[in-house]
């Protein structure tokens, strides 16, 4: 690779590292062509970017971002992958599904929403992750939560009034 084409390669991939705020480093190394292709497959139907990168040039796309990637650039160690995601858990619920029949990819670091997290033990951690989606629904659900309240009151209570004045004004008559 002449000089160009790897200055070429580290604009490139410090442009994704910029467009995406989800940013995950796996091992996928000792997968055979079958496996890869499934794992290609299975991130495409999850909306996930998989890419085979060299540590040299994403350590140094990762140096010309403006976004401070702490301690991940240590993980660039041996075969690595990069994985891009609009939703911070969906190339963690890949990788974990994908172990159900191989050992195979190793998560190695994450970088999601500005949030560092280092190591394969981090996965279910990772997992676990709401989307944004989801935060904004569950906060949605709080919201109305309270309103539904009042109203269930509100209807409960004046049936309960209209019996009272029922009553009453049967007494009175």
């Amino acid at each position: 690779m002449t000089r160009q084409e790897k200055s070429q390669v580290i604009e490139e991939l410090t442009a994704q590292l910029a467009d995406n705020t989800n940013i995950y480093i796996a091992d996928i190394s000792g997968l055979n062509a079958g496996n890869t292709s499934d794992l290609r497959r299975a991130c495409f139907k999850a909306n996930v970017k998989l890419a085979v990168v060299k540590n040299t040039l994403l350590t140094k796309a990762m140096d010309a971002s403006e976004k401070d990637f702490g301690d991940l650039p240590s993980v660039l160690k041996g075969n690595t992958s990069v994985m891009y995601s609009e939703t911070g858990n969906a190339p963690a619920k890949v990788i974990k599904a994908f172990r159900k029949k191989s050992d195979k990819p190793l998560l190695k670091g994450a970088f999601i929403e500005e949030a560092i997290y280092i190591g394969d033990e981090q996965l279910d951690t990772l997992v676990d992750i709401k989307s944004r989606e989801e935060l904004i629904g569950d906060i949605v659900t709080l919201l109305q939560s309270p309103a539904k309240n009042v109203v269930s009151a509100l209807k409960s209570g004046g049936g309960k009034l209209a019996g009272i004045i029922k009553t009453l004004s049967e007494k009175e008559g």
